[in-house]
């Protein structure tokens, strides 16, 4: 779900700030704001999943309180080229001077989501689940990693104090894995999960002697990620295992039926493509 307006709405408004500067002088000059009602139909140029539609309507409520949307389509529905998505009828002032940072939010939004469709729907059938990362935009986190839940992903950690994550740079700082995990077993508060990446099957075997929750197989072949799992697998049944590295949509389904629980990549967010909606004015 989206979060609360209370933390969306700052970020909404910076947005329109950043856009309108000292006032859309366009806009300003033809329809002055309070002056007209008008309408406004957004429909979908390229079939894709859309998300991001209840930001719209926020976007254009900070300036038109009085704004009425009726959204015809369900979020992380997979749509055609063509589709109706939504009517918004308000200040004629507002649809036109929130347009593009709407129209922006719910285009890159529906990338992601309809790039992480991609990814998950090849695994569709398996029991592993995609998972998201921290490579997001700065500022968009939050609403990235949304897009990602409705494209069928899973989100991993929003940050750094959601879950205790040794990575390869943590392990180098530590002196070894027993180290490190001995380190942040000291000092982390209950309850939060341990996860260590490994690259070997020596640093695999370290990590399951250290009582943690999750092991990362990362940047493995596939053939050692496969004997990685079995000998988890033999070790501790019950531990979570999941892929990261060099995952595509070529190999995504082949590193699934090693049997890790979780893929965990960021290639939904970061290498998306927006997906293209536009905003026509329509007669009241």
């Amino acid at each position: 779900m989206l979060p609360p307006s209370i933390l969306l709405d700052p970020l909404l408004r910076s947005w329109l700030q950043e856009d309108l500067g000292r006032g859309d002088h366009t806009t300003l000059g033809i329809c002055p704001p309070g002056e007209s009602i008008g309408a406004a139909r957004w429909i979908l140029k390229e079939a894709g999943v859309v998300a991001g539609l209840p930001l719209a309507v926020q976007v254009f409520q900070l300036l038109d309180p009085n704004l009425t949307a009726t959204v015809n389509v369900t979020e992380g529905q997979p749509l055609n080229a063509g589709t109706t998505l939504a009517e918004f009828r308000g200040d004629r002032a507002a649809l036109l001077m929130g347009e593009r940072v709407a129209l922006n939010l719910v285009m890159r939004l529906s990338g992601i989501a309809t790039a992480t469709r991609a990814y998950v729907d090849r695994i569709a059938d398996l029991p592993t689940q995609l998972v998201d990362t921290r490579k997001t935009t700065p500022g968009l986190r939050l609403l990235e990693k949304y897009a990602s839940r409705m494209g069928g992903a899973c989100n991993h950690r929003f940050g750094l104090d959601d879950a205790i994550m040794i990575k390869d740079n943590h392990i180098s700082a530590a002196g070894g894995i027993s180290a490190a995990i001995a380190a942040v077993k000291r000092s982390s508060p209950y309850p939060l999960g341990i996860e260590v990446e490994t690259e070997t099957l020596t640093q695999v075997e370290e990590a399951l002697q250290g009582g943690i929750d999750v092991i990362m197989l990362d940047n493995m072949p596939l053939d050692l990620m496969k004997t990685a799992v079995d000998r988890i697998r033999q070790h501790s049944p019950h531990l979570k295992i999941e892929a990261s590295g060099n995952i595509t949509l070529e190999r995504i389904r082949a590193v699934a039926e090693t049997g890790v629980d979780f893929i965990s990549t960021s290639a939904p967010i970061t290498r998306s493509t927006w997906l293209d909606v536009s905003m026509r004015m329509i007669a009241n």
